[in-house]
């Protein structure tokens, strides 16, 4: 039988600077759903990628004095280390960089100018490099940028525009005869009150003052804007083009888009046009999930409150990660994240609830059966409500999956967990093993609760993958197909289970936070000291070349009875001796000196310092809080030029 296609896609990242864990959310949400397809038995495509162009992205590059490509290239190598660190499956990665997007826009951007969907004019008005976008002066917020708040400009150029208003009415009439393609509600309410039926307005798609883009093949002073280039990834990845589209194609479109709610007005409404404009179907689904907080705010390198998926990897792993990140957003309410929230969850859902109950499940059997049990037949009345309990979370999981309710589809799986791990102080494995007679009984219990692991696991599968293999593992199950869920008994008896490890180990909460803050002070104290550097002033060549350095060997050394931090050098510069007076007596003593070779300042003017003419400076590093160290350079004859 053939399997059902399905395509998902996240909105691709803007390549300007690293991703945080609030963009990150959005991909281990879509790729939580693509797993949970792949195993219900679908032929799923997940598609993913990074938006390159633009003139953020040419203006950082030349702040870095790089091209721009190279910029985008160290930003998606970022990019796809993120996706390894949080097990993301996707099965295509596009690039807007990549040569066939970048022909195939070109087609779409040309054919929709010859049927006339696109015209040339010109645009002025307030424009928002950050966002990509242009305002008129009622949108903006306090003279601002209404979605970032920063500060736009007043920008007027020669533009090609897309026929956004042609296509209004179309666009109302699928909207309202498709109720779930804008989801969940509230998104679509505030696309149409407060967009679409006050009237839509033409949409610049080309920029002619920066050049870092997908030329207009016809029009070289014009590269193709952002909303044609990267909205259209969603179709040029999976194989279409104007001039015959790929089988690929014909057999994945339409898809359902993930995204995040700030976009949502370019995926309902120019996304859209685009498609309709193309004569092509629209996506079934746009579904805009809330952000990811921390604390109140939205995640910005501006606030200074960004978290980044290494960082959270390397302290819980990448599981405990996707189960807190998918767990903690509500469908249609922004959630938070910060490191004591992840703590707790961690501890109480996974170290006590799904890991304890793991690890001492599989002790006992191990304990009181050598690791195999004998029969599953001495059933009581309590066993028949623990298995409808366990097996009515599947559907009701499955239910809340497929309107995207993540959270709320995690918490009932938990709650069959919660409902395993009461059934153990119920039954008590550990008195029913004292008493001979009662060893089906206990075999029966334990049996009940290897199938309830395996189920929970299996339902949670698509959350924390590895943790799912290594719980099959313990429990030595290979009963892991999707149907399986829909019935209790799957687990094989005479099965021998594995070794009893450590799932989660608990953390001390007091003593990570204690260290994550040593360590954020540390990463503050480094980023002043950069900056430092950064703010000092830059100078010419011309300017480094009047500083003479010259190697010079320090034939004698002394203190200075009246300053305890100089001491008095005598330098040999390859012609003469002269001396240095060098704050450095804190941490060397004449003896360390003596003999080294250094790097000298020759041409600095003399100064008196206590008493002594110094001429010259020698070069030291300042290596941290409170350590200074001298620059050594033996073996380099006296009088040598440092270049």
């Amino acid at each position: 039988m053939e399997k059902k296609p399905y395509y998902i896609t996240t909105a691709i990242p803007y390549t300007s600077s690293k991703p945080h864990i609030g963009n990150s959310y959005e991909l281990v949400f879509t790729d939580a759903v693509a797993r949970f397809k792949r195993m219900q038995g679908y032929d799923v495509c997940f598609q993913t990628g990074t938006d390159e162009h633009g003139q953020k992205i040419e203006n950082k590059a030349k702040e870095q004095g790089i091209t721009p490509k190279e910029h985008v290239d160290r930003i998606v190598a970022d990019i796809q280390n993120d996706y390894r660190l949080l097990n993301i499956s996707y099965d295509r990665f596009l690039r807007t960089t990549d040569e066939m997007h970048e022909r195939v826009i070109q087609k779409i951007f040309k054919k929709l100018y010859e049927q006339g969907d696109i015209y040339k004019s010109s645009y002025e008005g307030k424009y928002c490099v950050e966002c990509e976008s242009f305002f008129t002066d009622s949108q903006l917020v306090d003279g601002n940028c209404p979605d970032c708040g920063r500060p736009v400009k007043l920008e007027k150029e020669e533009a090609y525009f897309l026929r956004l208003s042609k296509y209004q009415k179309q666009l109302e009439d699928h909207i309202e005869a498709n109720p779930d393609f804008i989801y969940p509600e509230s998104r679509k309410k505030e696309m149409l009150n407060n967009f679409i039926k006050p009237g839509l307005q033409d949409l610049c798609v080309s920029r002619s003052t920066f050049t870092w883009g997908i030329p207009v093949d016809f029009d070289p002073g014009h590269v193709v804007y952002v909303w044609i280039d990267a909205l259209s990834n969603y179709i040029t990845g999976i194989g279409y083009d104007p001039d015959g589209s790929s089988d690929d194609y014909k057999k994945y479109w339409p898809g359902i888009h993930i995204i995040g709610k700030d976009i949502v007005r370019f995926h309902t409404i120019y996304w859209p046009v685009i498609l309709m404009a193309l004569g092509e179907p629209l996506p079934k689904q746009v579904f805009g999930h809330p952000w990811l907080l921390s604390g109140a705010d939205k995640m910005s390198k501006s606030r200074g409150n960004v978290i980044y998926a290494k960082d959270l990897v390397e302290t819980f792993g990448a599981d405990a990660v996707r189960y807190y990140v998918l767990s903690e957003m509500p469908f249609a309410h922004d959630g938070t994240i910060s490191y004591e929230n992840i703590i707790e969850r961690y501890n109480t859902d996974l170290a006590n609830t799904l890991g304890n109950l793991v690890n001492r499940t599989v002790a006992m059997v191990n304990k009181y059966f050598g690791g195999t049990l004998p029969c599953n037949t001495a059933s009581e009345e309590l066993d028949n409500e623990f298995k409808e309990t366990i097996l009515s979370c599947v559907p009701a999981s499955v239910k809340l999956l497929d309107e995207f309710k993540m959270a709320d589809s995690i918490e009932v799986v938990m709650n069959a967990a919660k409902r395993c791990n009461k059934y153990i102080d119920e039954t008590a494995p550990w008195a029913l093993a004292k008493d001979e007679a009662k060893k089906d009984r206990l075999s029966t219990v334990l049996y009940n609760l290897l199938e309830g692991i395996r189920i929970v696991t299996l339902a949670l599968s698509h959350v924390m993958p590895d943790t799912a293999t290594a719980i099959c593992k313990q429990i030595n199950t290979d009963v892991t197909d999707y149907e399986s869920l829909f019935a209790f008994g799957g687990y094989k008896l005479g099965t021998a289970v594995g070794e009893a490890t450590p799932l989660f180990a608990r953390i001390d909460a007091e003593k990570l936070l204690a260290e994550l803050e040593a360590e954020y002070k540390k990463q503050q104290e480094a980023a002043a000291r950069k900056a430092e550097i950064a703010g000092v002033a830059k100078i010419g060549i011309e300017d480094f070349a009047k500083v003479d350095l010259r190697v010079a060997k320090i034939v004698d050394c002394e203190p200075v009875k009246k300053a305890k931090k100089l001491l008095k050098l005598t330098v040999n510069d390859g012609c003469a001796n002269r001396t240095v007076a060098s704050g450095i007596a804190k941490w060397y003593k004449p003896e360390d000196l003596v003999g080294k070779s250094i790097i000298l300042v020759s041409n600095l003017k003399p100064a008196v310092l206590c008493g002594i003419e110094s001429q010259g400076m020698i070069l030291a590093a300042d290596c941290g809080e409170d350590d200074v160290k001298v620059i050594f350079v033996d073996g380099m004859p006296e009088g040598a030029k440092v270049r």
